[in-house]
């Protein structure tokens, strides 16, 4: 959905005692209608109640769709289930990065770009030994980022 560039702008009216509000309507790409209640804080100074956000769309996605009542996860318009018996990670990967599944000759030549600039630096490899074998992964990743940000004096650091 693009709200920006819509030829047909649709608006809903909330209506709170003897207030209104007219809040924008998108279309959703799969599902139902979404009303845009981005700037009804600002205008109304009231917020939204969802318990569980059953009834909240939290982002605007041209890659993902998941709808967990039903059962529902799709890559770029695929099911899920497709993609993991039919596909493989990089296939996955390559249709998630340009919207498409390669043709047999873009997957070649994607696989051996992916496989030929995936090492990791030997530096990085002693790095991760530092952290606990039972370490939590996203614990080592942030940790990993947050020497990234000063690789430089962390190499001076451990030589």
């Amino acid at each position: 959905m693009d709200a920006k560039t819509s030829a047909k702008n649709k608006t809903g009216t909330l209506t709170v005692g003897n207030n209104d509000w007219d809040l924008p309507v998108h279309p959703g790409t799969i599902g139902p209608e979404v009303v845009d209640i981005s700037k009804l804080y600002s205008q109304s100074g009231m917020f939204t109640y969802d318990p569980g956000f059953t009834s909240t769309a939290s982002c605007e996605s041209k890659i993902t769709y998941i709808d967990g009542d039903e059962g529902v996860l799709l890559y770029r318009g695929y099911p899920i289930e497709q993609l993991a018996e039919h596909g493989d990670f990089l296939e996955t990967c390559y249709l998630l990065l340009y919207g498409e599944l390669p043709t047999k000759a873009q997957k070649a030549d994607f696989d051996y770009r992916v496989t030929r600039h995936t090492m990791v630096h030997e530096q990085m490899s002693r790095f991760f030994q530092g952290f606990r074998r039972d370490a939590h992964p996203m614990a080592i990743m942030t940790g990993c980022a947050a020497v990234s940000l000063r690789w430089p004096s962390f190499l001076n650091l451990i030589r």
